[in-house]
C-alpha cells in the first residue's frame, strides 16, 4: 500500500539525513556553473537526474563537444545499483498501481531504500515511507543545488569553498566502508588498477567504465 500517512513518517525518518547532502548540493550547484552550466539547467538537472553520484561524475565530462557516449554509459553505470534496489522492492511495487510504482521509482535512493528495508524488516508494508523519504532527499538536494548555483555564479573564486576536492572526498568516502572489507579489495583494486592503466589510452571518461568493468568481473570471480 501506499499511503499519506506513510508519506509523512517517510519525510520525519529521512529529514535529518535530508540535512547531510546539503554541503553535496551547494558543491554540485556551484561546480556545476563554474563547469559552464546556467543556474537554470543546473537546477534543472537536480530536478530531474536526482542523483549526486552520477551529476558529479558528469561534472568530469563536460566539456565541449559534449562526450554524449560517454556521459550517458557513465551515468548508466553509476546508477545501475537501482536495478537491484527495484528487483529488491519488486514484492511490494507490483502490488500498486503504475501510477504509484512510477512515483515510488522516481524518488528513490540510496538512503530511503534502506530506510524503507528497515521498515519492511519491522513489519510495514506501507511504500509511502519510502516516497516521503525520497521526496525530502529531493527537496534538499534540488534547495542546495540551486544556492549553490547561485553562489557559483556569482562568486568567482570557488576554490576557497574547498568546492573542487569535493567530488573527489564524496567518492573518497563512498569507497571507504566497502574497502574495509577484505574481500572487497580485489574488485576495488581491479577497477583502481585498469582506469589508471587506460587513462591515456582511451577516450576521456572510457577509463572510468573500463575500471568499472574490470571490477565487476574480478567480483563475478571472487564470488565463484
Amino acid at each position: 500500500m501506499l499511503t499519506f500517512q506513510g508519506f509523512k513518517a517517510g519525510m520525519r525518518r529521512m529529514a535529518g539525513v535530508a540535512l547531510f547532502g546539503v554541503p553535496f548540493g551547494f558543491a554540485f550547484g556551484a561546480g556545476a556553473v563554474e563547469a559552464g552550466l546556467s543556474i537554470a539547467q543546473t537546477v534543472a538537472m537536480s530536478t530531474i537526474v536526482h542523483a549526486g553520484a552520477s551529476q558529479f561524475a558528469m561534472l568530469e565530462l563536460w566539456r565541449q563537444p559534449l562526450p554524449l557516449l560517454s556521459i550517458a554509459v557513465v551515468v548508466l553505470a553509476v546508477n545501475a545499483r537501482h536495478i537491484i534496489f527495484g528487483a529488491a522492492l519488486a514484492p511490494l511495487l507490483n502490488a500498486l498501481p503504475l501510477r504509484h510504482r512510477l512515483l515510488s521509482a522516481l524518488w528513490l535512493s540510496d538512503a530511503n531504500f534502506a530506510d524503507m528495508q528497515a521498515a519492511r524488516q519491522s513489519g510495514s508494508r506501507d511504500l509511502g515511507i519510502l516516497v516521503g523519504g525520497g521526496f525530502v532527499m529531493w527537496l534538499s538536494w534540488v534547495s542546495s543545488t540551486a544556492l549553490g548555483a547561485l553562489v557559483g555564479g556569482s562568486e568567482k573564486d570557488l576554490s576557497r569553498f574547498g568546492i573542487d576536492v569535493v567530488m573527489a572526498a564524496f567518492f573518497v568516502a563512498v569507497i571507504a566502508t566497502p574497502a574495509r572489507r577484505i574481500e572487497n579489495l580485489l574488485p576495488i583494486g581491479a577497477a583502481a588498477l585498469v582506469s589508471v592503466a587506460t587513462l591515456s589510452l582511451l577516450p576521456h571518461g572510457w577509463n572510468v567504465i573500463a575500471g568499472a568493468l574490470a571490477g565487476g568481473i574480478a567480483g563475478v570471480i571472487r564470488e565463484r
